[in-house]
């Protein structure tokens, strides 16, 4: 390379390194299912004659819409779920199946569950084209924080780790500036969960502020919903069912069940003729249902449910209201669990219960760092993410911050 290309290289970093200086770098951090999965398998047998039993390299699982049809879909929910061990209170893959989460520390596979960056699988991208139109870099001062979102805490002990140094080392590549941590959903209650155990020095020195989108503080009945009829992902070409023979090994839904914090011990979660199920009597419901694994990793996680302290940080808490979101389970007269129910619904943004997604008002006065409440009326679970008004709010944040 001539020195005259030398030249233009320098000063073409130095002036974004400049840039960069002033800014508070950002880690974005997914919920349940925001990241991407791979997978590479080395099985002896397969559930059909259409699955692959071996592959050479690692593949897309996560989101791949080629392997969520008829059949095919089979062999996904096969590799994708977990078998629990009531020994050891842990998960793992079928044997043979070998499943790793890429891309931890950069941002692609955050802003794309699809790496073929189909439209249907875009998750954080409007959010990080924001963030590079007020002069963010993508890798630099916006970074991803990944993770299996089909466990909970108790499985996930060294992505805490890793976060801890991502955090550190974005502080330090950015010229000593505090990260801003934006996490959805199910990433609010990860961040909480690390924030909490960092001493209250090193958040005042690397985090500048937390925040959350749709976050499910206090868990949700939607989770009570998949494990008895499943979910079919928003799409009509999935049957709940057969999603929820996947869906209910993850530890990560028992996390996510109502927690006592917000829903009363007495409250009617699923309503039949013969019986009524709450908090009180829930392993009875999963009983009921014929998976007492449920109620197991519902036992190994519930301590994270209850280990609700303020965080130590700056919280902008933005969540929708006003969307139709399951209250109840009701079966009518003569049914029972195995059966289908009607959906009670209440207010929420579709996918998790207002009471929830207002817990973090709980710290108001449990923190010396203000609290940001910000309710917007019709905007759901997933919308969230690429809402006007979110967007907004996040760009008159991050100018304010950035000029601090």
């Amino acid at each position: 390379m001539s020195i005259k290309s030398n030249l233009k290289y320098y000063v073409f970093f130095t002036c974004i390194s400049l840039i960069c200086a002033n800014l508070n770098p950002i880690i974005l951090i997914p919920g349940d299912g925001g990241c991407q999965i791979d997978a590479k398998l080395n099985k002896t047998s397969s559930v059909h004659y259409l699955c692959e039993k071996q592959t050479n390299e690692y593949f897309n699982i996560w989101l791949n819409m080629e392997l969520l049809v008829p059949f095919v879909i089979d062999c996904w929910i096969d590799n994708m779920r977990l078998i629990y061990d009531n020994i050891t209170r842990t998960t793992s893959s079928v044997d043979g199946v070998h499943l790793r989460i890429p891309g931890f520390g950069g941002s692609e596979t955050v802003e794309w569950l699809d790496p073929s960056h189909a439209a249907t699988g875009s998750y954080f991208k409007p959010i990080a084209d924001l963030l590079v139109s007020l002069g963010h870099t993508r890798n630099v001062t916006v970074k991803g924080a990944p993770y299996d979102f089909r466990k909970a805490p108790n499985e996930n002990a060294q992505y805490f780790i890793d976060l801890k140094v991502l955090v550190e080392k974005t502080y330090q590549e950015n010229n000593n500036q505090p990260v801003i941590l934006i996490a959805h959903s199910m990433g609010a209650l990860m961040s909480l969960h690390f924030l909490n155990q960092q001493d209250q020095a090193w958040k005042d020195q690397h985090i500048k502020t937390l925040v959350t989108l749709a976050g499910a503080w206090g868990g949700s009945m939607k989770a009570i919903k998949v494990y008895a009829i499943g979910d079919d992902l928003g799409s009509y070409a999935l049957r709940e069912s057969i999603m929820r023979l996947q869906q209910i090994t993850s530890p990560s839904l028992a996390w996510l069940l109502p927690s006592p914090l917000y829903w009363k011990s007495n409250e009617v979660l699923v309503e039949t003729d013969k019986k009524n199920f709450t908090l009180n009597n829930l392993k009875e419901f999963f009983y009921g249902i014929s998976y007492p694994n449920g109620w197991e990793m519902k036992r190994d996680t519930e301590v994270y449910q209850l280990d609700f302290r303020p965080p130590g940080v700056e919280i902008h808490c933005i969540y929708g209201t006003g969307v139709d979101t399951v209250e109840r389970l009701y079966y009518k007269p003569g049914t029972w669990l195995d059966g289908y129910p009607s959906l009670i619904m209440g207010n929420g943004d579709g996918t998790v219960n207002l009471k929830s997604l207002e817990g973090c008002l709980l710290w108001q006065n449990l923190q010396q760092q203000r609290i940001y409440s910000v309710p917007l009326p019709n905007v759901d679970h997933l919308g969230i993410l690429g809402d006007v008004k979110v967007l907004q709010y996040l760009s008159n944040l991050i100018k304010t911050v950035d000029r601090n």
